[in-house]
């Protein structure tokens, strides 16, 4: 994984966060929404690596010139989501009008005790999942997270809901595997990011939008470990607390020969790329990987 993109320090301190997260339950959305403009405008202004980052994605998305009109749109689409995940965790399930595509693929499994691998991206959150069907089952769900991810943020919503520090396995660390297989073998899911590597992760060149970018290694060699199948998740911000969330059977099993653990790790990985790409196409402002993801040392 890109070393500039893990030295970047989070950006806001927690006192903004916490005011934030104030306005919000005490005011409500409509008032916390109209600070968002003010705040998106300072990024478009002031935030220039991460728009760079935002320009290199639309440029090749769009196929053309992006405008400021563009990126504001894009952070404000981040800002929302971040704002709504606060309304989410905080049980305010009510206020949201999700629109669900094939959940019933992931509850089968899980009524059937079989254990998943929940496979996303940078396009839309896991904290989605505790307003679907899922919330009923009962199912242990488990995230594999980057602990330098956003600690700050993560701090003060696990205030909200403590529930959400508790689901999380930090990557890296000797009982990951092990966790994560516990959770599995118990009927669970596993949900975990396709489309950002850890640091000193072995990467996978693919195509993505027409260029190569760096796919992280790990999600396939796990799956391929675990033997369990793989569901993929998008979850797409439609405006006002609209979402479209699309589950997508991946593959019941991961293979990866022996003999060609190369061109098989490849062969797979590009499948997930492609499919990425599909859905980043869906919904553009979606996408919150907040640096170029086609640079080689990010």
């Amino acid at each position: 994984m890109s070393k500039r993109w893990l030295a970047q320090q989070e950006r806001g301190h927690r006192w903004a966060y916490q005011f934030m997260l104030w306005v919000a339950l005490r005011m409500g959305r409509k008032t916390a929404r109209t600070l968002l403009y003010p705040i998106c405008t300072y990024y478009v202004l002031f935030s220039w690596k991460a728009s760079k980052g935002i320009k290199a994605f639309l440029r090749r998305v769009l196929q053309r010139q992006v405008t400021l009109k563009d990126l504001f749109r894009h952070y404000h689409t981040f800002a929302s989501t971040l704002l709504d995940r606060t309304f989410l965790l905080a049980k305010r399930r009510e206020e949201f009008d999700l629109t669900i595509r094939d959940l019933d693929l992931l509850l089968d499994r899980v009524d059937r005790k079989q254990g998943c691998l929940l496979l996303g991206s940078h396009l839309g959150g896991f904290d989605i999942l505790r307003a679907t069907g899922l919330a009923t089952r009962n199912a242990p769900i488990k995230l594999l997270m980057h602990q330098e991810n956003a600690p700050i943020l993560n701090e003060v919503l696990g205030k909200l809901d403590p529930s959400l520090l508790d689901c999380i396995i930090p990557v890296g660390e000797p009982e990951t595997m092990l966790r994560a297989k516990e959770c599995l073998d118990a009927g669970g899911l596993v949900g975990m990011l396709g489309d950002r590597p850890l640091k000193n992760e072995k990467v996978v060149l693919c195509n993505f939008f027409g260029h190569t970018a760096q796919f992280p290694s790990g999600p396939m060699l796990l799956a391929s470990i675990l033997k369990v199948p793989v569901v993929l998740f998008f979850c797409l911000y439609r405006g006002d607390g609209r979402y479209d969330i699309h589950f997508e059977l991946f593959a019941e099993t991961v293979i990866i020969p022996r003999e060609n653990r190369a061109e098989g790790l490849q062969e797979w990985t590009q499948r997930y790329a492609l499919r990425l790409e599909t859905y980043c196409r869906m919904a553009p402002n979606n996408w919150f990987n907040f640096y170029d993801f086609w640079e080689k040392d990010q």
